[in-house]
């Protein structure tokens, strides 16, 4: 198929592009480039595409189109609450209208990144499934939440829209994160010799690791149309269901003489949940989700150390926060986060 993916030079779109590639996509990029400098080691090899910000794209970013994998926005709980008019702009009404402009420009399927984080105040007790309830928590994720209502009202016998709810990302990406949690704790721990854990370590998490992000959506654009439309499917593994307590001491094992200090300083966290990833193990034959979270830290700890990660890039250039803020401070990014200018490379 020729596949339009949104974000491409993001995190998870730097995995994506070479998995959709693989599995014999012509990839088409679409990204404003607000981190596309935040590399840790070689620039990845990326598909030809639209230098657009997501609000702005218009019906010819989308002709001759036949799948679309949208994975821009702001990309974090901590992004959304900093500027929710923003996230709802972006998250909410842009990716609804980039749906509307597919549909008329006679796209077939649409594969929506959204979020385990839609469970948000699930509680630890019972494994969620894509039929419990909704108790979004943050704008990121009420943001999620109201995309796929709005897709679910544009699904027709033309148009079938797809709604991955992935599990907590890490793993390494040539467009590196370090404010996601595994990213941050292995981090943390090269580098101050410490894993600090600022919750008191009891929420449940689900995990999943970027390549198996990647991996389903590339069985996603395989799978029968009727496996897959205007559904919902949570993306990971129930082995990868674990406490913030449990990474962390993931991250002391992998790291030589780390110690583990859990602080509680930011309180109790209402965002706990655990989850089902039963059904697209049952509509998509053949994937599974295959990283644990050890081999995430050993993978991370060896990256990490080969590609000489420092305090200041894993601070500054690796932390979405603190690169927007930096940007906007050099005039780069304006005050609705457009790219306002050439981008510096001085993290």
């Amino acid at each position: 198929m020729r596949v339009l993916l949104t974000g491409h030079q993001g995190y998870l779109g730097s995995v994506m592009a070479p998995a959709l590639a693989g599995a014999g996509h012509e990839v088409i990029g679409l990204d404003s480039g607000l981190f596309a400098d935040c590399l840790l080691g070689p620039a990845p090899d990326d598909p030809a595409g639209h230098p657009v910000d997501l609000r702005d794209v218009t019906a010819a970013e989308l002709a001759g189109v036949d799948a679309v994998v949208h994975l821009a926005a702001l990309s974090n709980d901590p992004l959304g609450s900093l500027a929710p008019e923003l996230t709802y702009d972006i998250n909410h009404h842009a990716s609804v209208r980039l749906a509307r402009l597919a549909r008329e420009a006679g796209v077939r399927r649409f594969l929506y990144a959204s979020t385990c984080s839609v469970y948000g105040a699930s509680g630890g007790d019972d494994l969620v499934g894509e039929d419990a309830p909704l108790r979004p928590v943050t704008p990121y994720a009420e943001s999620k939440v109201r995309v796929e209502a709005d897709l679910a009202d544009l699904a027709d016998d033309d148009f079938t829209p797809v709604f991955l709810r992935n599990a907590t990302a890490f793993g390494f990406s040539p467009r590196l994160r370090a404010d996601i949690v595994l990213n941050n704790l292995v981090g943390h721990a090269l580098l101050s010799g410490e894993v600090r854990v600022l919750s008191d370590g009891t929420p449940w998490r689900p995990l999943v690791h970027a390549e198996d992000i990647a991996g389903a959506f590339v069985h996603t654009l395989a799978a029968p149309r009727d496996a897959v439309h205007a559904r919902a499917f949570n993306v990971g593994t129930e082995q990868n269901n674990v406490t913030v307590a449990e990474i962390a001491a993931e991250v002391v094992e992998a790291v030589p003489g780390a110690e583990l200090v859990i602080t509680g300083e930011a309180g109790a966290d209402p965002r706990s949940y655990r989850v089902d990833f039963s059904r697209i193990r049952a509509a998509l034959p053949g994937y599974q989700a295959r990283w644990t979270v050890k081999a995430g830290a050993v993978e991370l700890v060896e990256t990490y150390g080969r590609l000489g990660l420092t305090e200041h890039d894993f601070q500054h250039r690796f932390t979405r926060l603190a690169r927007l803020a930096a940007r906007r401070a050099a005039g780069t990014v304006d005050d609705s986060l457009r790219p306002s200018g050439a981008v510096t490379s001085d993290g």
